[in-house]
């Protein structure tokens, strides 16, 4: 009996428009519809400009899609992103819906440990548990010691990316967003990410990601997910 899908997109739209520029509307995607499975990793795969990171923000809620809808398995309900309220969406993120972005955003002098340890404190872990996590993790990737009582707001852009990577994974998301989570890492921590991934699948979490180093994306992807611009669309 094939599980029900863990995220489900179905007739996706979205455009901006670009108000400097005259209100020109410029699509970014059109009638888009993928299911990721418990387990799976799905690679959305396509040139520049076909909508892989716009995608992934609105599964995040970061963007309101303009038709369509996003049902994300939730607790025991079925959330659809696109029609969910800010207060939702939290809820969401807080228990269900992590994201691994290119980017880490965090408060400044917060020490890395508590950075990578808060997602975890947040869905009810016990402070030790969580401190316990994210020493793992941060060993795993290796951040040395000495670092962990820093802010990652110093650290160069490898470490910043590998403590965006240990506070993605520092708690058992179902669903879990991956955007170039290799982009800016050595050989030895893109096999600890495969590893991270691989682990994920395993006790169930559905995975949707850009993965542009083809070798890690082989590794990792049970199937790609074709995009195109709307305006090659046929």
């Amino acid at each position: 009996m094939t599980a029900s899908p863990s995220l489900s997109l179905a007739g996706i739209g979205k455009q901006f428009t670009l108000h400097v520029q005259g209100g020109v509307v410029l699509p970014v995607l059109a009638g888009v519809a993928l299911d990721v499975a418990p387990g799976e990793c799905v690679a959305l795969h396509g040139p520049s400009g076909s909508g892989k990171s716009s995608l992934l923000r609105l599964v995040y809620g970061n963007y309101r899609a303009q038709a369509g809808s996003i049902a994300i398995r939730h607790r025991g309900q079925t959330i659809d992103v696109a029609a969910a309220s800010a207060q939702t969406i939290l809820k969401l993120r807080r228990y269900t819906l992590g994201y691994v972005s290119q980017f880490l955003r965090v408060i400044p002098r917060v020490p890395a440990i508590d950075v990578v340890a808060e997602p975890a404190r947040a869905v009810g872990m016990t402070a030790a548990e969580a401190e316990r996590r994210a020493e793992r993790l941060l060993s795993r990737l290796r951040i040395p010691e000495r670092l962990w009582s820093l802010p990652p707001a110093t650290f160069s852009g490898g470490e910043q990316q590998r403590i965006n990577l240990a506070r993605g994974f520092v708690v058992d998301y179902p669903v879990l967003l991956l955007d170039e989570p290799t982009a800016a890492l050595d050989a030895d921590n893109r096999r600890t990410v495969v590893s991270l991934i691989h682990e994920a699948k395993a006790r169930g979490t559905a995975l949707l990601g850009i993965f542009h180093d083809a070798e890690v994306r082989d590794q990792v992807a049970d199937r790609l997910f074709a995009m195109r611009p709307p305006s090659m669309a046929a």
